[in-house]
């Protein structure tokens, strides 16, 4: 009989937040050096060909910063923080299946490490990553910074939210909270000048035992939400088996308060409604199935990640074509410092 975890899993911690406690991994050093598996069982989104993306992403990571030795007299007291990691979704994971994650240890520098990860069901790799790993402190006292700012008007937008208590669920509740916009420069007829957005955070409070690669495994899960659906949303094109998706249920939060101040201030108009509503109209166009092909993630200021606070994620997609699409996504906290950029096709 399929079991979701290779071994029995322990009890949920009511000490750790939702997320932390699914980003657990399980240490198989009887199997081999640097082998770890999931904990608890990896969520399946409804409609979906196989487990959330995301969590195999962070689990990746995590695995990957297992590796890394801590601050020590040894190395100096070096602390080395994720910088970049690069990913290629090779086959749909099995929820019923326990994964095994496998880590080569490519290079040990003194100002960087790399580290691949293969993520592996039934002998096969279904995940692969690299992770490169950067020695805080090393780029110099005086380096050039510049960050692409945050636009205006979503933290006063947040922040009325809150104070409303206004929320959309969305599908992994559980795990995460989030906040999401209309599209944004919808009266726009180019797809590529269309954006989405919407505020996440992991759902409760991530524990201190969990430390800063919690925080970052956090960021690596919710940076794969709501990433793929970008495309088919700037084309007001609708995805016929995911009902969470309706584009006209989205489109009008964009005329309702507070969204229709923050679209008149960016647009000058406010965003026109399109049906898509499958079967509204008989030749509608809709998408039947959105796949990841691969994703990475640069973590631009990987100490500042705080991700049981809000932050806020905009998407937007440069090309689609040839049955792809590229979506790049910024991730700002609510400072307005850039934490994060991602891009997916």
């Amino acid at each position: 009989m399929p079991r979701p975890t290779l071994i029995r899993a322990p009890p949920v911690d009511p000490s750790k937040s939702p997320l932390e406690n699914s980003l657990e991994l399980t240490t198989l050093s009887v199997i081999g050096p640097d082998i770890f598996t999931n904990t608890h069982e990896i969520w399946h989104p409804p409609n979906a060909r196989g487990v959330f993306g995301g969590a195999v992403i962070a689990h990746c990571l995590i695995a990957a910063q297992k590796t890394i030795p801590p601050p020590s007299p040894a190395n100096g007291n070096a602390s080395f923080l994720i910088h970049s990691m690069h990913c290629y979704f090779v086959l749909a994971g099995d929820s019923t299946v326990p994964i095994l994650y496998h880590v080569e240890r490519v290079r040990e520098g003194k100002s960087f490490m790399t580290r691949t990860v293969q993520a592996r069901q039934k002998g096969k790799s279904i995940f692969t990553t690299t992770c490169s790993f950067m020695r805080e402190g090393s780029g110099g006292e005086k380096v050039l910074e510049h960050g692409w700012p945050m636009p205006e008007g979503p933290v006063e937008v947040l922040e009325e939210m809150l104070k409303n208590d206004e929320a959309r669920p969305g599908e992994d509740a559980a795990r995460m909270a989030e906040k999401r916009f209309g599209v944004i420069n919808s009266s726009s007829p180019n797809p590529h000048t269309r954006k989405t957005r919407q505020w996440i955070r992991a759902s409760g409070n991530i524990s201190p035992s969990g430390g800063q690669d919690t925080h970052l495994g956090a960021l690596a899960y919710m940076s794969d939400s709501y990433f793929v659906g970008t495309i088919p949303l700037v084309h007001f094109v609708p995805r016929s088996s995911r009902p969470s998706d309706n584009l006209s249920q989205i489109l009008e939060s964009s005329r309702k308060p507070p969204f229709s101040r923050l679209a008149v201030a960016e647009t000058g108009e406010s965003p026109p409604l399109k049906s898509s509503a499958p079967g509204s109209t008989p030749d509608e166009p809709t998408i039947g199935m959105l796949v990841s092909l691969d994703h990475s993630i640069y973590f631009h200021r990987p100490r500042e990640v705080i991700a049981d606070d809000w932050l806020l994620a905009e998407n937007e997609s440069p090309w689609s074509g040839e049955g792809r699409g590229l979506v790049i996504q910024k991730i700002w906290n609510r400072g307005g410092r850039l934490l994060a950029t991602c891009v997916q096709e």
